[in-house]
Order: structure tokens, then C-alpha cells, then sequence
């Protein structure tokens, strides 16, 4: 009877005849509102709702719960279960549909309110990443320059090619490290044979082909 009143207003229906296979389809694709009995063959309808919650994909999904069983203790336990609403038969269409539709909208503002709060939060995350790192680089700058020169505060030694045994030519340096204190420096050199680059570490006094 729902189902044939829905469609008039051309509402898309996943109709399931069991607990189980409501659980299922419920899984298995994204629902605005899930509606349910509370006597399901399989799996009764306040299991279903448990499950339902437990589950990431479902957790937020309103629920509707329409049930014969008007006991307060019936309607109470639909509510720990999970129900968004609970409704007692016998229960029209229009005021089902009524309750479908204020929940999907609901749904749609904690939605997108989420999404803002969401939003913001990922750009004051932005902003302080951003001041960080240039807290860091105006640190680093003041402590000490990282740069390639051809005028190194020591100068290159002398070195011949590993491979061919011909004076390397010097190239350049590049003074790095944490700070002055903790300074490095590396000279880079050509065999002129064609051997390749090198690159001598002044800290280490080791000679290693680059390229």
C-alpha cells in the first residue's frame, strides 16, 4: 500500500520481503531514508536498526520504524534501536511520507552543515600548515644560507678521476647543512676524459661519481 502511494509522487522505491534482504540492499547502495516493520521474518526489524547503526555506510541514514506493536516498552526499545521515528499502525500514507520527507531534509542540512564545518576545519589546517612552514624557512634563512657558490668557505681539494686517474675539474659548491654550526659543504668536479661527475663530501672526505 505505501509502496503504490509513493510512486504516484514518483518516489524510487528498494522494496526488500525479509530482514535480511533489507539489510542487504541497504548495503549495498546509498538510501535517503530506510522505513521498516518491527516483525521481519529473518531479522526483526530492532536487529535491523542495530545493524544498521553499527555500519559506516548506514549510521546516518534515517530510519523510520512503523509497528503494530504499540506497548510503550515496544516503542521505546524501536528507539534504542536506532528508529529516527517510531509510528504506530495504523498509519496513513501521507503521514509517513510527511515524516520521509522533514527527515531527508534534515538530512540534507546536517549534511551540508557538516561539510562547512568540514571545510572550515580543512582550511584553518591549511592556514596554519601554511605559517609554519614559513615560520620554519624565516628560521632557517636567519640561521644560515643554503646556496651554490663557486667561492666555498673551504676550498676544494685537489683530486684526480678514480677512473682514469686525470686532475677532476671544479665545478661548483653547495654549502648546506642544519646551521652555521652544523654546516656542510659539497664540491662537484668533471673528469675531463669524459668519465663522468663527481661529487666530494668535505665532511666525510669522500669522492663519489654522480652521473
Amino acid at each position: 500500500m505505501y509502496g503504490e502511494y509513493f510512486r504516484r509522487f514518483a518516489i524510487d522505491l528498494d522494496q526488500a520481503s525479509d530482514g535480511r534482504e533489507a539489510l542487504a540492499k541497504a548495503l549495498i547502495r546509498p538510501h535517503d531514508v530506510i522505513v521498516t516493520e518491527t516483525r521481519l521474518p529473518g531479522i526483526n526489524g530492532y536487529d535491523l536498526c542495530r545493524l544498521l547503526r553499527r555500519d559506516t555506510s548506514t549510521q546516518s541514514t534515517p530510519i523510520i520504524v512503523v509497528t503494530g506493536e504499540a506497548q510503550p516498552t515496544n516503542l521505546e526499545r524501536a528507539q534504542r534501536s536506532g528508529a529516527d521515528v517510531v509510528l504506530v499502525k495504523p498509519c496513513l500514507p501521507d503521514l509517513l511520507l510527511s515524516e520521509m520527507r522533514r527527515l531527508t531534509s534534515r538530512s540534507v542540512e546536517l549534511r551540508a552543515h557538516s561539510h562547512a564545518l568540514r571545510a572550515r576545519a580543512d582550511e584553518q589546517l591549511s592556514r596554519a600548515h601554511d605559517l609554519q612552514q614559513r615560520m620554519r624557512r624565516r628560521a632557517l634563512s636567519r640561521t644560515f644560507v643554503r646556496a651554490d657558490t663557486t667561492k666555498p668557505p673551504v676550498d676544494p681539494p685537489v683530486l684526480v678521476c678514480p677512473a682514469c686517474d686525470r686532475p677532476l675539474i671544479y665545478q661548483r659548491s653547495h654549502v648546506g647543512g642544519v646551521s652555521e654550526r652544523h654546516a656542510e659543504q659539497w664540491d662537484y668536479f668533471e673528469c675531463p676524459k669524459g668519465c663522468g661527475n663527481f661529487q666530494y663530501r668535505q665532511r666525510t672526505r669522500k669522492l663519489r661519481k654522480v652521473s
